[in-house]
């Protein structure tokens, strides 16, 4: 049974930083590393967001509202996620999911996970940036 835990989320000023983690059970170290993996967002009101995306070859893909500012980044032998965001903004603050689906989608010219495609989801972790 695959499972998706997200950690690392809080409460941050405007211009700091987070690490969000998602660990993932249920596959083999070789399984996972073969996954398309992501994360999304939702604010109160909003619709869940593609936040950004890395492929089984680690290509990566990002919106463009977190270009620069955001890198996700896995390790394939702890079965872990990372997305590292920086100077963050109050805009940033939502409630952040992983997912995980076989495959990416190849969408103008790169990578991307939209939310119909995803098998697995995390339970979330929030992300509240204050001005």
């Amino acid at each position: 049974q695959v499972q998706l835990v997200e950690s690392g989320g809080g409460s941050v000023q405007a211009g700091g930083s987070l690490r969000l983690s998602c660990a993932a059970s249920g596959f083999t170290s070789i399984t996972y590393s073969n996954y398309c993996m992501g994360w999304f967002r939702q604010a109160p009101g909003k619709e869940r967001e593609g936040v950004a995306v890395i492929g089984s070859s680690g290509r990566t893909s990002y919106a463009d509202s977190v270009k620069g500012r955001y890198t996700i980044h896995r390790d394939n032998a702890k079965k872990t996620l990372y997305l590292d965001m920086n100077s963050l903004k109050p805009e940033d603050s939502a409630m952040y999911y992983c997912a995980a689906n076989r495959f990416c989608t190849a969408c103008g010219g790169g990578i991307c996970l939209t939310s119909g495609a995803v098998s697995y989801w995390g339970q979330g972790t929030q992300v509240t940036v204050s001005s």
